[in-house]
């Protein structure tokens, strides 16, 4: 395992580099820039020229990378070109309802993947199997800004239950408005999920390790679940992880479609302002969480799945 993990964290250093890199030569590669969207259509070039150089938008590519890998090495991020308040500042501004948002749907996301995996893999082939593998795909199967759409029209317009947007509200003193959003992301990355985590326990069901229990007069119930199941997630774990990436991907939509000032809609505005540094920063947030998440469901699969002495009974 320490091996393992060594090997791991080294390859998340090199993308974690390659990371640093890839953003900002995209980043650098983004058509217009910001001084044309501060000054208008109406600007002359003499006016662009003269605020991209108070900007530094006219210092060659690499010193304005040499700058910007020296501000992060020290936490700077740099500073908005059309606000000028600090880059770290703004994403924490937005920080907050994004990770509750995330966070809400991973609590949800979860049991519910683990609750429909299981009856679908201890029932293989069964009706439940079908019916819930049906409506998982399904759900899997509508884009975010349909889906939402469809309930924000069923539970907000035609029948009031809950609220269309969270427009001017805090997520975490009226938690209803993040029941659409989280209807909208659980229901996009359930599927993967639980499809795992089916295939790992009809997989473990039949297995000699799952007879040899049985012989022992253990129930059903306990051979799933406290001896199968922790094997069967191993991919599930992984797999939990790529829904994460899904899931940074969803709120940058369910955040404009809802109306929640995360940073998924922080994103979007900073694209389209040309705020390079803003889109930096958040790109390397994201990336960051990417990065640091398949790390972790690495290490927990490498150490959820089962060593061939343990199972050759």
């Amino acid at each position: 395992m320490p091996g393992y993990a060594l090997r791991r964290l080294g390859f998340a250093v090199l993308q974690a580099l390659f990371v640093l890199v890839a953003t900002f030569a995209v980043t650098a590669l983004l058509p217009g820039d910001a001084a044309s969207v501060v000054l208008g259509e109406q600007a002359t070039d003499e006016q662009v020229a003269t605020v991209r150089h108070q900007l530094g938008l006219d210092q060659p590519l690499l010193d304005r990378f040499g700058h910007w890998l020296s501000g992060l090495a020290t936490g700077d991020l740099g500073r908005s070109l059309v606000t000028g308040a600090p880059v770290t500042d703004e994403i924490a501004r937005r920080f907050t309802a994004t990770a509750v948002l995330a966070g809400v749907t991973v609590l949800v996301l979860v049991p519910l993947a683990l609750g429909v995996g299981v009856a679908c893999g201890v029932r293989e082939g069964s009706r439940t199997d079908r019916i819930l593998t049906a409506v998982t795909l399904f759900l899997h199967s509508i884009p975010e800004f349909v889906l939402g759409l469809l309930l924000v029209a069923g539970f907000a317009v035609y029948t009031g239950l809950l609220p269309a947007t969270a427009a001017g509200t805090d997520l975490t003193e009226r938690p209803e408005v993040l029941v659409l959003p989280v209807i909208v992301l659980v229901g996009r990355q359930l599927g993967d999920v639980a499809r795992q985590i089916r295939v790992g326990v009809a997989e473990q069901t039949r297995g000699q390790v799952a007879d040899h229990l049985r012989l022992l007069g253990l129930r059903e119930r306990t051979v799933v679940l406290k001896h199968l199941l922790p094997a069967a997630a191993a991919p599930a774990v992984q797999q939990l992880a790529r829904a994460v990436e899904g899931l940074l991907t969803g709120t940058v939509i369910v955040e404009s479609l809802f109306a929640i000032t995360g940073m998924g809609t922080g994103f979007v505005e900073a694209v389209q302002n040309r705020d390079i540094p803003q889109v930096q920063g958040y790109v390397l947030v994201f990336a960051g969480v990417v990065v640091l998440g398949n790390l972790v469901a690495d290490l927990v699969a490498h150490r959820l799945t089962p060593r061939r002495e343990l199972v050759t009974w």
